[in-house]
């Protein structure tokens, strides 16, 4: 989808990342168990820190095993499956769904209006599964599309609609945890859609389509005031994620928050200062 929850593999202790890559591989078999193989192509590392997240907080029964797939058909990989890997499978359907419609009415790819039609009738059965949770969603995108076509200008506002949609899906219940899971998933939300425009905002100027970022991108400081920004969302997430009583895999989680998410915005920035440098 996005593919900027990733863990910072060079920091991290082997048995750290073969704890991480067992629930990629769980995500991965939810995804065929529960949609089959058209699910399996959305599979990302963007909902694997969601079931991670989830698992390490509410420690629920989980089953593993190892097994091969069509990415390592000759040796088999440790899995870990639970409640939540299948969870995280469901939102990966409704996410992959979202943003294949986005490009298509952004850039009108026809690779994505495909994808869309094929993933479709998956995307009904997690409206099945979640129909409150969906309608909070789609409600959501739909107030994302809205600011888009009046091209806002407002990168609060627009950046809070997706917010919106990962707190919505962090909330997996409604308990104690609950109001943290929702602040923590709304400046990662927050993050993810802001990091999302920085990346594409010399296409997005050269194509004309729609960047909340347009109005700073002529400035001087526009580095300086993009950094900031995302470093604002981020802290705030930490915040929220530092509350949470979570013991077991912290260190991988923290691993992503503090490090990971990060790696992407490095390479975009360090490719946009060669080029620069070039001209």
């Amino acid at each position: 989808m996005f593919g900027y929850i990733v863990v910072n593999k060079p920091e991290m202790k082997f048995r750290e990342f073969d704890m991480y890559q067992s629930y990629y591989c769980g995500l991965c078999k939810s995804l065929k168990d529960r949609y089959g193989k058209r699910g399996q192509m959305t599979l990302s590392y963007d909902m694997t820190f969601v079931a991670l997240l989830l698992t390490s907080l509410y420690e629920p029964e989980t089953a593993s095993g190892y097994r091969r797939c069509v990415a390592h058909p000759v040796e088999k990989h440790l899995y870990r499956q639970n409640e939540f890997t299948d969870y995280a499978a469901d939102m990966n359907i409704l996410l992959s769904y979202e943003k294949c419609l986005d490009d298509w009415n952004d850039e009108h790819k026809t690779k994505k209006r495909i994808m869309a039609a094929l993933l479709k009738s998956k995307n009904q059965q997690v409206y099945e599964r979640y129909p409150e949770k969906l309608d909070k969603i789609c409600e959501c995108m739909n107030q994302i599309h809205d600011y888009e076509r009046q091209e806002s200008r407002n990168i609060d506002e627009v950046a809070g609609a997706f917010g919106e949609i990962m707190a919505e899906i962090f909330a997996y219940r409604q308990d104690e945890w609950e109001e943290t899971l929702r602040r923590m998933g709304f400046f990662f939300g927050k993050f993810i859609y802001l990091m999302d425009a920085y990346e594409d905002i010399e296409s997005d100027v050269e194509k004309g389509t729609y960047n909340p970022l347009k109005d700073i991108f002529s400035k001087e400081s526009f580095e300086e005031q993009a950094e900031q920004i995302l470093l604002m969302m981020m802290a705030e997430c930490s915040k929220a994620f530092e509350r949470l009583p979570i013991v077991e895999n912290a260190q991988i989680l923290r691993n992503i928050l503090y490090s990971g998410v990060w790696s992407r915005y490095d390479q975009v920035k360090q490719k946009r200062k060669e080029q620069k440098e070039t001209e």
